[in-house]
């Protein structure tokens, strides 16, 4: 019988050496420098049966501190209903990949095109595509296509107040696509619109501006006039968005936005230590064909029967793609399906309940702060489930006493600190944060 998963005989090493003409797997790699060569033996352990293998992982697993978390800044503990993790695990979801076939992908592709009908009312968008990886490429995204949209004009303008994480994915993306970044300066924690207008009027090649909504400190910003300035110079103005936010706040289609991007792990999906995300794009109908990735489309078979197509697909997005608008054409299905559920669970009452919640919290947690004179709002402005404060003491020492009392204490931001609440947060949580704070 051929096993083949299993390891190469060293009679077939020989034998693919001897093809190729060479006399070991050291020949094989001679080009790998040897200061950066493993030499040791792997830490492998011995053979385990199954309960052993269990056991081990378990043990593992037992080490982990779980903390009761009040940290933010893109990533959040919002409740995943118990139905979706179920629900996902179904072979036909867990194992499928990319759609090309139609016929025989009708179940992907109708999620993708139900997530992304989804998405395009969250945002206010005409049309939203499927297949970002996370929020910050997704902003990277939306960059790019500015600029593919723009021809010849190469600077993007981004706010100050965008997410330093977002930021620096953008840089990256920037440096190797010859894109120029120009800062927006911040006034008063929000983006200056007098200086974007200055920007806009003296710099010659602005392809797009970008926002974020709420911003990195948790603020609700008021974009208005920043479209119409946009527009007048012929540049896109791009939203980066908390889209489970975006349940009760204005949409980025209400404030005149062209591109809306960001994460969408805000609508259930677990933090797992930082990923799996989904990101999420969508834009106006005229952008539809720079729009990057993967757009499904609905149409109906020589039956009458409805039926869902990818549509709108470049063929440079997977062959010539040095002549692409995006190199992005996988997705993050599973994600996508998973944000899908949870939104088709949760109908537009639960989310903006969730959000209510969130925003509810986050205002009790602040004023019971306050309350201590231990800490101040950076910026007196409107915020929604997050707030930037400076502590008056010791900020390490408040941090590490959080840690202890089995808390994430918010996420550090230069010499502050940015707290979230989401509708996992209970008020005797809120409460007891508050006593170690005044304890400290």
């Amino acid at each position: 019988m051929n096993y083949k998963y299993f390891p190469h005989t060293q009679d077939d090493l020989q034998a693919m050496f001897e093809r190729v003409g060479i006399d070991g797997l050291d020949a094989l790699y001679a080009q790998i420098p040897e200061n950066i060569r493993f030499r040791g033996d792997y830490q492998l352990p011995s053979e385990m049966s199954e309960m052993e293998v269990r056991d081990t992982f378990e043990k593992l697993g037992s080490q982990n501190r779980t903390l009761t978390c009040f940290g933010g800044m893109g990533v959040y503990d919002h409740y995943t209903p118990s139905v979706i993790p179920q629900l996902l695990q179904r072979s036909e979801f867990l194992t499928s990949y990319t759609p090309y076939q139609a016929e025989i992908s009708q179940g992907t592709l109708h999620y993708i095109f139900e997530y992304q009908s989804m998405m395009a009312e969250l945002t206010g968008m005409d049309v939203s595509n499927a297949s970002m990886y996370d929020g910050t490429t997704a902003a990277a995204e939306a960059m790019m296509m500015a600029v593919a949209a723009g021809k010849k004009q190469n600077k993007v303008l981004v706010s100050a107040c965008i997410d330093p994480k977002t930021r620096r994915v953008l840089d990256t993306y920037a440096l190797h696509q010859g894109i120029e970044l120009v800062t927006i300066p911040a006034e008063n924690g929000v983006t200056s619109i007098s200086n974007l207008k200055s920007q806009l009027s003296n710099l010659d090649g602005v392809a797009g501006v970008m926002v974020q909504q709420p911003n990195m400190y948790g603020i609700v910003e008021d974009f208005t006039g920043f479209a119409e300035a946009c527009h007048e110079k012929k540049a896109l103005f791009i939203m980066d968005s908390v889209i489970a936010d975006l349940a009760v706040l204005r949409t980025p289609g209400e404030w005149g936005a062209d591109i809306a991007c960001g994460d969408a792990q805000s609508l259930g999906i677990p933090m797992q230590f930082g990923g799996p995300y989904v990101g999420y794009m969508c834009c106006t109908e005229k952008l539809i064909r720079k729009m990057p990735g993967r757009i499904v489309g609905m149409t109906r078979d020589n039956r009458g029967q409805r039926a869902f197509v990818l549509t709108l697909q470049a063929r440079e997005q997977h062959i010539r793609r040095q002549k692409a608008t995006s190199n992005i054409c996988s997705n993050q299905s599973l994600m996508a399906l998973f944000v899908t559920i949870y939104c088709s669970l949760m109908g537009k009452q639960g989310l903006k309940e969730a959000a209510q919640m969130s925003y509810a919290g986050a205002h009790y947690l602040c004023d019971e702060l306050m309350k201590t004179g231990k800490f101040r709002l950076v910026y007196e402005q409107p915020f929604f489930n997050e707030f930037y404060v400076k502590y008056g003491g010791d900020a390490d020492a408040l941090y590490q006493r959080f840690t202890d009392a089995g808390f994430m204490g918010g996420v550090r931001l230069d010499d502050g600190i940015v707290f979230a609440v989401t509708e996992k947060r209970t008020k005797e949580e809120i409460d007891n944060l508050v006593k170690v704070a005044v304890s400290c």
